[in-house]
């Protein structure tokens, strides 16, 4: 008996709520019904009583509507305010949409929704005047990538002391970063800002967000210095204020030892690198460049195990390469370094990098011949070595092409080998890219290798400024590229050329193009001849003789 009634019991509770409420359909109906695009959810939805097995709304188990997640559907037109009537709605996602209009404040001022996700649409307004009066629980607000504009708000904050995670980037936000934003939500872990529209300098008081990790806002139009309170916030792994009008040195970085990623390009820092940042050992992404910065690379930059990325091009880095070991950095994939004063013979510990995939050296002072160790780059795909003074051009490409030419797809070593001859056709044709390559600027002589006409691949090729001389191909591969690609060799000649080519050029050019077309044409010659005799004998001599 006590078995049954126990039954009894549960049965009686389950019978209280076997579906949601007519209170919650009929919001729901109307948050649909209001847009001028559902994708085809009202169809789908008029035909089931129950709004808990409606696609894309979750309910809990006492049947109260718990979650609206209609993201990525294309709905189009504004967000209801019939959806602050679900009472016990914890998360909302809206992202990935074309709505537009404002949020309504019913949701702004929920006191269950703790997930509000609007990202990716068109909506816009001030939200200035989002200003609820009683403490909300809201952990997530995410408004990313809309088109909100006017002064970036301090009041809605104010009541949001749960927040967690606030991402406001992509917008046309102005006006300051809100000064007490840590001090309303002493658990905020990740705060984005990023492209908008943001000016002033970075409050020191986001030094008091203790929890923070993510702190991003790039693009913005912020300037100053880096607040020494800003290297106080220890738990913080990721950094970026990219593109800004800040200025100053990098001193205290080395208190951020949780840091993996650190992008700080495109600003007006200045003084070198500090030896300190061999402290951060969990360091995966450094971005330093488009700055002012100069000096050495610090030896203990090789202490950052973990790199993947270096990007330190656009600077005034001066010295040698050979003090950082990059030996010890067998994860490195970017080393940018393009546009610096750096000097002596590229070193080789680069070569140990095994997984590098994008070397780029160009513009600085380096001297020397390529090493035939950068064949341990069995990943390699982009290497530019442009405007050195390397040496070698034969060697250079003879290496590249036996080596490292799997997987290189774009090589750029123009503004070198200054006087040298054109390579062979030998040196060329272990290449099967390439799809980009730069010999420019070279004061390279002598004839275009036929071997060039022979990768299928390339689709962007610059041997412009040397001193070539002879035809360009009139068919293959170097036929479909624009004068431009040949401009500044006033030997050359060719049909894209305001230089054409006379009959005997003309007739080099053919014999030069490709030894297995001209083969072929022999044999069909020959076959023809047997069968046609002096009349294609004829046609053959007035070709050549014109």
């Amino acid at each position: 008996m006590r078995q049954v009634s126990v039954l009894l019991i549960l049965f009686y509770f389950a019978s209280l709520a076997t579906s949601c409420t007519e209170q919650e359909r009929s919001s729901l109906l109307e948050f649909i019904t209001e847009l001028s695009y559902d994708g085809g959810l009202i169809s789908s939805w008029e035909n089931i009583t129950d709004c808990c097995k409606w696609e894309g709304i979750t309910c809990s188990l006492d049947m109260t509507v718990t979650g609206v997640t209609l993201a990525s559907r294309r709905l189009q037109g504004h967000i209801s305010a019939s959806l602050g009537n679900l009472n016990g709605l914890l998360c909302l996602n809206l992202s990935h949409n074309l709505l537009s209009g404002t949020i309504p404040l019913e949701l702004m001022s929920s006191k269950s929704i703790v997930v509000l996700d609007v990202s990716f649409n068109q909506l816009n307004g001030d939200l200035q005047e989002l200003q609820p009066s009683a403490l909300l629980p809201l952990q997530v607000l995410n408004i990313s990538s809309n088109k909100f504009t006017e002064r970036f708000p301090s009041s809605p904050w104010e009541v949001m002391k749960s927040l967690v995670v606030l991402n406001a980037s992509n917008n046309s936000f102005t006006g300051q970063i809100p000064t007490k934003v840590c001090f309303n939500a002493p658990s905020l872990v990740v705060l984005e800002l990023s492209y908008n529209h943001f000016s002033g300098s970075i409050p020191p008081e986001l030094g008091n967000c203790y929890t923070l990790t993510s702190l991003k806002a790039g693009h913005n139009n912020l300037s100053g210095t880096l607040p020494d309170a800003l290297f106080n916030i220890s738990s913080l792994e990721h950094l970026s204020l990219h593109d800004n009008q800040l200025e100053g040195s990098l001193n205290g970085i080395s208190k951020l030892t949780y840091l993996v990623t650190l992008d700080l390009g495109r600003n007006g820092l200045s003084g070198n690198i500090p030896d300190s940042i061999g402290e951060l050992s969990r360091l995966n992404e450094l971005h330093l460049d488009n700055n002012r910065m100069s000096g050495e690379l610090p030896y203990t930059l090789s202490h950052c195990k973990n790199l993947k990325t270096i990007d330190l091009k656009v600077n005034y880095f001066s010295g040698e390469l050979t003090k950082v070991n990059f030996s010890n950095l067998p994860n490195l994939k970017t080393l940018d370094l393009m546009m610096n004063n750096l000097s002596g013979k590229i070193p080789e510990s680069i070569y140990a990098c095994s997984n590098l995939t994008a070397l780029r050296l160009a513009s600085n002072k380096f001297h020397g011949q390529v090493s035939e160790e950068i064949g341990n780059l069995k990943s390699l795909s982009f290497l530019s070595l442009a405007n050195n003074s390397l040496t070698n051009i034969t060697g250079a490409l003879q290496i590249l092409s036996t080596s490292s030419s799997r997987n290189l797809t774009t090589l750029l070593i123009g503004r070198n080998f200054m006087h040298e001859a054109m390579p062979d056709d030998d040196t060329i044709n272990g290449f099967g890219d390439l799809q980009t390559l730069d010999l420019s600027h070279n004061h390279l002589t002598g004839a275009i290798p036929t071997a060039l006409n022979n990768l299928h691949f390339l689709s962007q090729l610059n041997i412009s400024n040397n001193n070539l001389e002879g035809s360009i191909p009139m068919i293959g591969q170097l036929s479909t590229f624009p004068s431009s690609s040949f401009d500044g060799n006033p030997k050359l000649c060719g049909p894209m050329l305001a230089h054409h080519c006379n009959s005997e050029e003309t007739i080099f050019s053919t014999e030069q193009t490709d030894n297995k077309v001209e083969k072929l044409m022999f044999m069909v010659a020959f076959a023809a001849f047997l069968c046609v005799g002096v009349l294609y004998d004829q046609m053959v001599l007035s070709k050549f003789i014109g």
